[in-house]
Order: C-alpha cells, then sequence, then structure tokens
C-alpha cells in the first residue's frame, strides 16, 4: 500500500490540487482591527479623556499684562501584553525526499514545506479572523447607548415592517464625535440587507424596489468609506468528526470610525492588533520522528487584538434574523 501522502506521487496522473479554503477576499480581519507595530512583548498605549478637546474655559480673553488660561491636558497609559500564536505541522523526511523524485522525474514545483507553510498561515490567519470577529460582534465591547438590539419585525430580513434607513441612520449618528466610516457585516446579514427594498429603492432614486444593491452604494448612501463583508467559515466539530462549518460573523452589523494607519500613540480609531516583529516562519529538524527524521515547520505571530475606542464604535445586533 501506498503510504498516505499530501501529493500525487503517480507518475501516469497530472498533478491538481484542490484546496478547499477561506479565499483572501472573505478574511476582513486586517482590515478591521488594522495591524500595528509594537517595539515590544510589553507595551504601553495612551487613552485620552474624551472631554478634554471639547472643553472650554469660562473667558479665553487675555489682558493687556495678563497670562492666558491656562489648561492641562492628560492622558491614561494602559499596558498590554501581546499573545503568542502558532501552529506546527510535521512533514517526514520521506515525503520531502518523494516530493524531490517527483519534481525530477516528472517535472512541476510541488515543495511540501512550502504548502506546510501555506495550509499553516492559513490557520493563522482564520485564527486572527475569529477572535476580531468575536470581538468586534460583541455588544460588551461597546460604549453604553452605542448598541442596538433588533428583533421581530424590526429586523431587517422583515422587508415589509422594517425600516433600514433608519437604523443605519441611528448607527451613523450614534458614535461619538468621530462618525463611522465603515460599516462591518456578516456575509449572511449583508446578502439580506442588500437586497431590501427600501435601500434598493433609495439608490435606484425611486425607479424600483427590486434587485439589489452593492456595498458601494451602500457606502455612498450613508457616507461611509468602505463596507467590510466578513465571508469566512469556521468548523467548530471536535478533531476526528464530521466537519461542521459555521461562519465565522454572525447575523449582526458595527459601524466602526477605523483610523487608515492607526498607531499606539495618539490615534483615535475604534481598534487595532498590536503586533510584534510581524508574522514568523520557520522549521526545524526532528531526528526522533519516522526513519530518516521529519522537518517540523512553524507559523507563528505576536498579536494582540485590542478595542481602544468603544465610543467611535455603533453595534447593531441581530440585524438580520437567522436562517
Amino acid at each position: 500500500m501506498a503510504p498516505n501522502r499530501p501529493f500525487e506521487v503517480n507518475p501516469m496522473l497530472t498533478a491538481v490540487a484542490i484546496g478547499y479554503r477561506n479565499p483572501d477576499y472573505s478574511l476582513i480581519a486586517e482590515q478591521v482591527l488594522p495591524y500595528t507595530p509594537v517595539g515590544e512583548e510589553r507595551f504601553k498605549y495612551t487613552v485620552y479623556p474624551l472631554s478634554e478637546s471639547f472643553n472650554v474655559p469660562a473667558d479665553l480673553r487675555v489682558g493687556r499684562m495678563s497670562q492666558p488660561t491656562r489648561v492641562e491636558f492628560s492622558g491614561k497609559q494602559e499596558m498590554a501584553e501581546v499573545d503568542d500564536w502558532g501552529v506546527d505541522t510535521i512533514i517526514p523526511q520521506s515525503d520531502i525526499d518523494a516530493a524531490a523524485r517527483q519534481r525530477t522525474s516528472m517535472g512541476g514545483n510541488f515543495d511540501p514545506r512550502a504548502r506546510a507553510v501555506e495550509g499553516l498561515t492559513d490557520i493563522i490567519n482564520l485564527g486572527h479572523e475569529v477572535r476580531t470577529a468575536r470581538m468586534v460582534f460583541n455588544a460588551a465591547n461597546y460604549a453604553t447607548g452605542r448598541k442596538l438590539l433588533l428583533s421581530g419585525t424590526s429586523q431587517l430580513s422583515d422587508q415589509e415592517n422594517s425600516d433600514p434607513l433608519a437604523v443605519f441612520d441611528t448607527a451613523m449618528n450614534g458614535t461619538l464625535v468621530f462618525k463611522p466610516n465603515t460599516a462591518v457585516f456578516g456575509d449572511a446579514a449583508w446578502r439580506k440587507v442588500r437586497a431590501h427594498p427600501h435601500l434598493v429603492n433609495a439608490v435606484r432614486g425611486n425607479l424600483t424596489s427590486k434587485g439589489r444593491i452593492t456595498p458601494e452604494e451602500f457606502a455612498a448612501l450613508f457616507g461611509l468609506r468602505k463596507v467590510l463583508i466578513g465571508e469566512g467559515w469556521l468548523n467548530t466539530a471536535k478533531k476526528g468528526q464530521e466537519p461542521t462549518l459555521d461562519r465565522v460573523w454572525g447575523p449582526h452589523c458595527a459601524f466602526l470610525h477605523i483610523a487608515t494607519n492607526p498607531t499606539t500613540e495618539k490615534t483615535v480609531t475604534f481598534g487595532y492588533t498590536a503586533r510584534l516583529d510581524g508574522r514568523k516562519s520557520g522549521s526545524y529538524q526532528d531526528p526522533s520522528i519516522g526513519l530518516d527524521g521529519a522537518t517540523i515547520v512553524r507559523v507563528g505571530e505576536r498579536a494582540k487584538e485590542l478595542i481602544i475606542a468603544p465610543d467611535v464604535g455603533y453595534f447593531i445586533e441581530n440585524i438580520v434574523a437567522e436562517d
């Protein structure tokens, strides 16, 4: 019996690999909580009191011989620490040797080590996506008064009774000072929202209430910079069981103010992902595995997802009914 290898070694077959994975476009975490570099595992970030930039002293006039009114600016230093996220895979030396023989006899460029790095990177990316979705689509991470729970006929899946314009206007006007510039939808929610007749009618100029609007049209309608739609899937079954695929992003929506290039200092943004030294990948030899040893391939990162300004986000929970 031929060994169970992650590639086809039969020279009579054409090597065609079809991998089921989350396409790159389906993952949005890097845009929702953008990566921000930090210099140490433990790092500080500054939270500024919201009132200071909007306070005006009772009298700003200055006499000819007097001093101007003095004010004091403060900032609260918060401490955080990146977490280590990583995953390994084992490639027996016999697999590496067989791939080399295949390249010599049949051509092609299959490299089990490169394939391992690709697969491990997919896992790390999906882990970041899951953590981000669980933070952003969690009502507890939003300030009081900056969240809305829909149910029954108010959900936008009820196209006859719901009012999406009122719901989204509430979100756009519901943050403090910095208006949202980004809307985040779960894919299942967006597919229902985009076909709501009130939105179609608003975009098409009363020509029709049937059809679908695009993310770009939605953004233009509400004055947003972009609309992000989370399309990722996650296998929630235990190891060894048949796969159970669930959506990473639930039936919700968030309106967020996201800075273009956030830093840990003087940046007003809903949140970001602090990361130390970028993505890491490498390998080492383990002679104790198999007859000829094995290569252990590892991919990982040191990162921490943070929400630093909950007042510039607005969460709409259960914006549509789940199927």
